[in-house]
């Protein structure tokens, strides 16, 4: 079980067998490592209805697959403190058991691996007009990755510019939030087209360009010197990779060209195929 103890400390170590957390002199201390995760699933079963008479597992990966799922699903609601801390010390956990990796070249690099990863000042992520993240859990798409690692606070961030604008996210755009759990410091969200044919549009065409456009000087505009690009609508929005990666090089070696404080920009992919597509057009 884990209980509260106020005391006046001011430091957190979150590495321990047994981790300590810091909010407001208010230190939550878990007997085990295991239940801090049991913890922030019985929270989360709280927010999603349909989850309530789930089973929690015994095996770490098993609850943590499970917490993810529920973090997923999870609609944007504000959260307790005692949450957001005992969530945010265990996806950091995560993340140095995953490794971070820091790009350092100048000009245009590509990274083959997990984009959630990547300690750049901003990774751009493959959003939908919504731009609330993927509800399905456990999916495979990069929105659902970057989601699920950055922790519940950017739903709520996206879901606070939404309601701001009024209406979904158009085709092309760009929207700045924080990284929350991440390495980078900023998420850039952008919709790409949606590939309904055979073959891309001119207006596909037109609009992946502006998705690339517009991160760049979304980016640029914020003082930025590092960006790292997933792969925008090749995946469910089916823009063929070749076509796609072609637009991608061509925009960003233009903008890169005149950037006033872009230095760096990253291809990073996740399949053999477009690391072999994205090799031939940067050699």
């Amino acid at each position: 079980m884990y209980r509260h103890i106020e005391v006046a400390l001011t430091a957190v170590d979150a590495t321990s067998t047994r981790p300590l957390t810091l909010q407001n002199a208010n230190i939550m201390i878990y007997e085990k490592a295991d239940e801090r995760l049991d913890y922030l699933i019985k929270s989360l079963m709280q927010d999603v209805p349909q989850a309530r008479g789930l089973v929690v597992p015994t095996e770490t990966d098993e609850k943590r697959r499970l917490l993810r799922a529920l973090m997923n699903v999870r609609p944007p609601l504000p959260a307790t403190p005692e949450f957001l801390t005992a969530q945010d010390e265990e996806l950091q956990i995560q993340l140095r058991e995953k490794g971070i990796v820091e790009p350092s070249a100048e000009g245009i690099t590509l990274w083959q691996g997990d984009i959630t990863r990547l300690r750049t000042d901003a990774i751009v992520n493959a959003a939908n007009s919504q731009m609330l993240g993927c509800f399905v859990p456990l999916h495979g798409c990069i929105d659902n990755a970057i989601h699920s690692a950055a922790g519940i606070q950017l739903r709520q961030a996206c879901h606070d510019i939404m309601q701001r604008q009024g209406h979904d996210e158009p085709t092309g755009q760009a929207k700045l939030t924080p990284a929350y759990n991440l390495p980078s410091r900023y998420v850039i969200h952008t919709v790409g087209p949606i590939v309904r044919g055979s073959a891309p549009s001119a207006d596909d065409r037109r609009l992946l360009a502006d998705c690339y456009r517009n991160c760049l000087s979304l980016a640029d505009e914020t003082g930025l010197h590092s960006i790292a690009f997933c792969c925008i609508s090749t995946g469910e929005f089916h823009f063929p990779n070749a076509q796609a990666s072609e637009i991608a090089v061509d925009v960003v070696r233009r903008y890169l060209s005149s950037a006033k404080h872009l230095r760096s920009v990253v291809f990073n992919v996740f399949k053999d195929a477009d690391r072999e597509i994205y090799e031939k057009l940067l050699s």
